[in-house]
């Protein structure tokens, strides 16, 4: 992992503007942001332009690479959400990001005969109408009712026959989830679009909380040497963006919290 590499999510900031935000990343040594896109609809609601966004973006000397909002609707109304989730690949490729992170959504009712293989349907045909916004398409595995492990998002990304659909690699989700190591071989590195970085406080992952139990990087159990080092060793070399839900680092002055979280980075860079 290089420092080129490290990125910030900007939920892992809280209490402060966007700009208050931008000046902390940079402060804190970050290059890369990765959006939480609510906080920019808001700034947009308020009167700012996305063009503005991306003037104050290259201001600071920082690159948005993606974001997140919403999850994908598979089953069901569908015609909202994917107008919405166009909306947000818009927004991303005004801001230069080229990655849209998506949980999938349940179904009502009984279990369809092939969910998989819906769900690959609908997000390879989403992607490809992103495509013309210059952004791709991650599957965040536990960020839905069903989508439980890495194997099922990356077979949702293989069916789906587009190279405009991936994953995202989370490691709390990896503890919380039936996801294995064995499960990072070469076909779902070759899905990776995105990761992020936390670590885990010491419980059972069935007993854990995906978010709240997030710890910083080797403040908790989980071995993200091993796990990083076999992701780049398979090939991936793209953006680590550090993601905490962390009470404590969102009582703190943005400034601060960025630091400690790029300070936690270091210890897995090269």
């Amino acid at each position: 992992m290089k420092k080129a590499q490290l990125a910030i999510n900007s939920v892992s900031t809280g209490g402060a503007d966007l700009n208050e935000r931008l000046s902390a990343y940079t402060e804190a040594g970050f290059q890369n942001v990765e959006f939480q896109l609510g906080q920019v609809w808001a700034e947009i609601e308020r009167g700012r332009s996305a063009e503005d966004i991306r003037r104050a973006l290259e201001g600071y000397g920082l690159r948005c690479i993606g974001g997140f909002e919403t999850d994908l609707a598979v089953f069901g109304e569908t015609e909202a959400n994917h107008a919405r989730i166009l909306k947000n690949a818009e927004l991303l490729g005004v801001l230069g990001g080229t990655t849209l992170v998506v949980g999938v959504g349940g179904w009502p009712g009984e279990r369809p005969a092939d969910p998989v293989g819906d769900a690959a349907s609908v997000a390879g045909e989403l992607a490809e109408r992103m495509a013309t916004f210059g952004v791709r398409l991650a599957i965040e595995f536990n960020w839905s009712p069903w989508v439980k492990s890495l194997r099922t998002a990356v077979d949702i990304a293989r069916r789906s026959e587009s190279p405009q659909v991936g994953v995202l690699f989370d490691p709390a989700h990896y503890h919380c989830t039936p996801s294995k190591f064995d499960q990072l071989d070469e076909e779902a590195v070759r899905h990776l679009f995105h990761v992020h970085v936390d670590d885990m406080r010491d419980k059972p992952g069935e007993l854990s909380d995906c978010n709240s139990d997030r710890e910083l990087p080797g403040e908790g159990i989980l071995p993200l040497q091993e796990i990083f080092g076999r992701i780049e060793a398979l090939g991936y070399d793209g953006y680590f963006s550090i993601e905490m839900f962390s009470e404590r680092l969102w009582s703190l002055p943005a400034a601060e919290a960025a630091k400690r979280m790029y300070a936690s980075l270091l210890s897995l860079c090269d």
